[in-house]
């Protein structure tokens, strides 16, 4: 094993405090090719689907690769822009705010970073910027605000599998899910209730949370417990009844039973049991993506309509609104505590700098190391 050095450190360089913000990823551009590359990573990861690995090695090739990319190209050329891809952008700006307030509080002691756990920017090379900025203690914070062994644990295993390739490792903790932390819950119902001030109120809230097949919970995942924990927070914060909101599941894919009720099938049936206007929120999603902007907005809004729905309002993501970033903000700093932040002030460095070099000059003389 060849590990990755420190070659270029100073004793005089600043320790910091890092922060790194992830999400599960985005392609590089609306492409079939680059759709083929970011497709291959995701659904290879064990973690996403679990198939025994030859069989689903002989379908991802030999059948899913050579169909899907064109398709999902389509879809994620709807959405894109200029800059990049929504999630792309929005999760730059959430990890740019919380650069900021943090930076309020703790100077340039702090590092803040955002990576993405398929395509770019990738983890390990945010890491690596990340160390060599100076950040001797790291926490992860994946924007996954219910735990998913297909989501959180596999950002986990791709921080694990990176430090197994380094000879320096940071102080390090991580954020594995918050369903129901309060200024999260706080900040979403603040969303929604400017959200009705300024376009009124339809009949039902629908609470779309991303799918996984059901399998995965009868393993163990608490993902389904959590997303209706979330839910039935968020309602209440809103006072709502429980007739007046309901918790349904998105995106599956493939065959097999996924977490019911789905999404597109319930608002293909709401009209008919006469509920004639909904608002849909997704409170799994941090950022507006592929999955909310065209799945929720587009193609659901008009199976609801179709189906003989008269009001559909979708409620954007809390994406960088100052609400979120100062949820996300307390999160962290809640998972800071006990954690000194270095002073770096430049007398303490140099004496660093100069006690180190003396030692060495003892011990290894005339050598350079």
């Amino acid at each position: 094993m060849q590990y990755k050095g420190t070659e270029n450190f100073r004793h005089v360089q600043p320790e910091k405090l890092g922060v790194l913000v992830t999400n599960l990823g985005t392609p590089d551009a609306p492409t079939p090719s680059a759709l083929r590359r970011y497709l291959a990573e995701f659904l290879a990861d064990p973690r996403v689907v679990e198939v025994p690995r030859l069989l689903w090695w002989l379908i991802l090739h030999g059948v899913i690769l050579r169909i899907r990319p064109r398709k999902s190209a389509k879809a994620y050329a709807s959405v894109w822009q200029p800059e990049g891809s929504p999630l792309l952008i929005h999760t730059a700006n959430q990890a740019e705010g919380i650069r900021k307030e943090l930076q309020k509080k703790y100077g340039n002691n702090v590092v803040v970073g955002f990576a993405m756990r398929y395509g770019n920017p990738s983890i390990h090379t945010v890491l690596d910027e990340m160390h060599s900025q100076g950040a001797r203690k790291l926490l992860v914070l994946p924007l996954y605000p219910q735990y998913s062994a297909s989501t959180s644990a596999s950002t986990f295993d791709a921080i694990a599998s990176d430090f197994t390739r380094r000879r320096w490792l940071p102080d390090f903790r991580f954020v594995s899910h918050y369903p129901d932390y309060p200024p999260y819950i706080e900040a979403m119902a603040a969303h929604i209730r400017a959200h009705w001030e300024q376009h009124g109120r339809n009949q039902k809230l629908i609470l779309s949370y991303h799918g996984v097949p059901l399998k995965y919970i009868t393993k163990g995942d608490p993902y389904h417990c959590e997303c209706h924990k979330t839910s039935r927070l968020l309602a209440e914060c809103l006072g709502l009844a429980n007739s007046e909101y309901q918790t349904t599941f998105q995106s599956r894919f493939g065959r097999e039973e996924w977490l019911k009720p789905y999404t597109d099938e319930t608002l293909k049936a709401l009209p008919g049991e006469g509920v004639k206007s909904i608002d849909v929120f997704c409170p799994g999603f941090s950022s507006d993506c592929l999955e909310t902007i065209e799945e929720i907005d587009e193609e659901n809004r008009e199976y609801f309509m179709e189906a003989g729905g008269e009001g559909f309002s979708y409620i954007p993501a809390l994406n960088a609104s100052p609400g979120h970033i100062n949820a996300l903000v307390q999160l962290i700093e809640d998972n800071l505590q006990g954690w000194h932040v270095p002073s770096n002030a430049p007398e303490a460095l140099a004496r660093r700098d100069t006690l180190a070099k003396q030692q060495k000059e003892r011990i290894y003389p005339g050598r350079d190391l």
